[in-house]
């Protein structure tokens, strides 16, 4: 039954992939989308124990961890794919079973037997090849930091998801925890977001001003003094290129906020202007909708980790690519390479392994 759980939760993550990549396409800040995401889960699982009535016991406390690291693994990833090659991050990111079965020998003894061990070593072939890139080479490792701490936090995350299962913590009081926690830690993410925005947009109407009282000073000012008035606004907007430059760079290093930019992250300064940003409600009312497949995927990997060995469910779940692929190819008329053919057919045996020998 746990692989039945397992393999419908991906179907759910693979449907919040979609979604995440039709919103990679929209001009809108995906901190202030996040946060409707974990909002999102938050109230669904706290309506929905209202009618369950699940006990609140000390295990659902273990979702305040889970909170943390998926906060984290999500924070690593975006800077990563911000900073470094798309690739690299995607393939680092496949690898997080690995973590999760090592650090399941480790705390429980957890281990495959032979069958589990061939199922699980094809299952992970697969998910590398489909998202191994060619040009990815030694010399071009950019972002290989944080293509790592998302691959280790991303293990952390199902660990501690399988540890509340093993301390009796229920589902629904778990997620509620672990939605909570991590809304409240992108919604300090997404106020920072603004103070920056507001910063950005103080600093373009001080220099629009700037320019604009200096024409209007020109237009009334002898020669001589326009000459001076000249060279004054030159100074002025010197200093205003460089106040907007460090905005910028605080921009920057506001983690996801960067790479999930207002635009689409490929847009120029010029585009910009003219390209119309998503409104906060907007964008946090969109996060709500995406949340509810991301809710979906979590109130069946609980079961799924509680019953199955947690190497497998992880690399089960790892497989939701497999449904973006298939959305790439229907609906964007995407073709696939020859590796990423090879790489969904080995996913797809090693779960048929899987299956068989369960």
């Amino acid at each position: 039954m746990w692989i039945i759980y397992a393999a419908t939760s991906s179907l759910c993550f693979g449907l919040r992939g979609i979604l995440y990549q039709w919103t990679s396409q929209r001009p809108l800040n995906r901190n202030y989308m996040l946060l409707g995401v974990y909002v999102s889960g938050a109230i669904v699982a706290l309506l929905i124990n209202v009618f369950v009535g699940q006990l609140w016991t000390m295990g659902a406390l273990t979702g305040l961890i889970m909170g943390l690291f998926s906060f984290a693994s999500n924070a690593a990833f975006y800077k990563g794919f911000s900073v470094g090659k798309a690739s690299l991050v995607a393939i680092f990111s496949a690898l997080a079973p690995i973590v999760v079965t090592a650090g399941a020998y480790v705390l429980w003894h957890e281990t495959f037997n032979f069958e589990q061990t061939i199922a699980f070593l094809v299952i992970i072939a697969g998910i590398v090849l489909i998202r191994y890139s060619s040009d990815l080479s030694l010399r071009n490792l950019q972002g290989v930091q944080w293509a790592l701490l998302a691959m280790l936090f991303f293990g952390f995350t199902d660990l501690t998801t399988k540890q509340s299962t093993i301390w009796h913590g229920q589902t629904l009081p778990t997620l509620a925890v672990m939605y909570v926690t991590g809304a409240t830690l992108f919604a300090i993410w997404a106020f920072r977001d603004g103070r920056v925005e507001r910063s950005l947009r103080a600093a373009q109407a001080v220099g629009a001003a700037s320019v604009a009282e200096t024409a209007a000073g020109l237009s009334t000012h002898p020669a001589g003094e326009a000459d001076a008035a000249s060279e004054s606004n030159r100074a002025g907007t010197t200093s205003m290129a460089t106040l907007t430059a460090t905005e910028i760079g605080t921009a920057t290093l506001v983690g996801i906020t960067t790479e999930s930019a207002s635009l689409t992250g490929t847009e120029t300064a010029a585009g910009a202007a003219s390209v119309q940003r998503w409104s906060f409600r907007r964008t946090f009312l969109w996060g709500l909708v995406v949340g509810l497949s991301n809710i979906s995927g979590m109130m069946l990997i609980l079961p799924a980790f509680r019953d199955g060995v947690t190497g497998l469910v992880s690399a089960l779940i790892a497989m939701n690519v497999l449904i973006i692929l298939l959305y790439a190819r229907i609906f964007l008329k995407e073709k696939f390479s020859r590796q990423e053919l090879i790489g969904m057919t080995l996913a797809l045996a090693g779960m048929a392994i899987l299956k068989l020998t369960a």
